[in-house]
């Protein structure tokens, strides 16, 4: 069975990403570990553990992994998530705890435990990884596969013009991860809107099943459906995590995807968090790829059947 370790700053989106995965028959959890992010490093921590605890599936271990980012100061999305990140609506009280061992020494550890194995699930900024990457890079060449969701992808930005959320906190650890020659596949936040959202009908169904699990993933993104009812009018939940976990349980839902070469924007402030994607097309000052691919990004999703499947998953 495939073994993964979920990489999370465990907001809302990211618990209905973890239920998939926990709750999955083709996936071992072998690790969650934790990062800085949508909340800071212990709310990420609590609430991870929180959604362990009221899904009906594997309890796989929690490490506390980095508390800020490689160089900046933390950007939070307590504004979108919640100040706790999970809707405000007192439901996070684990009775879980983590481990001792920290986040960078666990992914080291099982990637040399498991060589060719490991694969790695990314829903927020990818600081443990870089981290790991830096300490120990030749253990974590054994990495099998890296699935992020990050980048704005062919899209706008949805954190500054450019730049997409887990990017933008820990851009250097972005380049550090997309520089590892670890093989990569990047969900951007453009595949995750639109129809890949939780509807207004898509939440009665979650709620109306009963599940404890449902229930939460539907409680716990109250703070974002209220964000996005301000923003747009729209009464929808967008879960770009859970589109993220999607690819990596279910990959006949993607349906075009392409090698691209992905260069991280760190220098210009404006720019800062973005990644500038090149899918080999050829352009008036170069024919195909200048720089050789450094990761495969997904350009789109079929829809129905990623959503027919997850609300299955929540509602078994």
């Amino acid at each position: 069975m495939r073994k993964i370790i979920i990489d999370t700053d465990t907001g809302s989106d990211d618990a209905v990403a973890l239920m998939m995965a926990l709750k999955s028959s083709d996936v071992n959890v072998a690790a969650v570990t934790t990062v800085c992010g949508n909340v800071p490093l212990e709310l990420a921590t609590k609430n991870a553990l929180m959604t362990i605890e009221v899904t009906e599936g594997e309890r796989p271990p929690v490490y506390k992994g980095a508390s800020k980012p490689l160089f900046r100061d933390l950007v939070t999305a307590v504004n979108v998530h919640g100040e706790d990140g999970m809707g405000d609506d007192d439901l996070i009280h684990p009775s879980l705890e983590p481990e001792k061992e920290h986040a960078v020494d666990a992914i080291i550890r099982l990637a040399a435990r498991y060589p060719g194995e490991i694969e790695i699930v990314a829903i927020g900024p990818v600081t443990n990884i870089a981290l790991s990457i830096l300490k120990a890079p030749e253990i974590m060449k054994n990495v099998k596969h890296i699935y992020s969701m990050g980048t704005a992808g062919f899209g706008p930005g949805n954190t500054t013009p450019v730049s997409e959320f887990n990017v933008y906190v820990d851009a250097e650890a972005y380049r550090v991860m997309l520089e590892s020659g670890i093989p990569v596949t990047i969900i951007g936040f453009d595949v995750c809107l639109g129809d890949a959202a939780l509807n207004r009908e898509d939440m009665e169904r979650l709620l109306s099943s009963g599940k404890k699990e449902a229930v939460f993933a539907v409680k716990c993104n109250r703070s974002l459906l209220e964000y996005n009812l301000r923003a747009s009018g729209g009464h929808f939940v967008d879960l770009p995590d859970a589109v993220a976990m999607g690819v990596v349980l279910w990959d006949d839902i993607v349906l075009e995807k392409s090698p691209c070469h992905c260069y991280v924007c760190t220098q210009e402030e404006a720019a800062y968090g973005q990644v500038i994607l090149h899918d080999g097309r050829n352009l008036s000052i170069s024919e195909g790829f200048v720089h050789e691919p450094n990761a495969v990004v997904c350009k789109r999703i079929y829809n129905p059947l990623f959503k027919e499947r997850l609300l299955d998953l929540l509602t078994q």
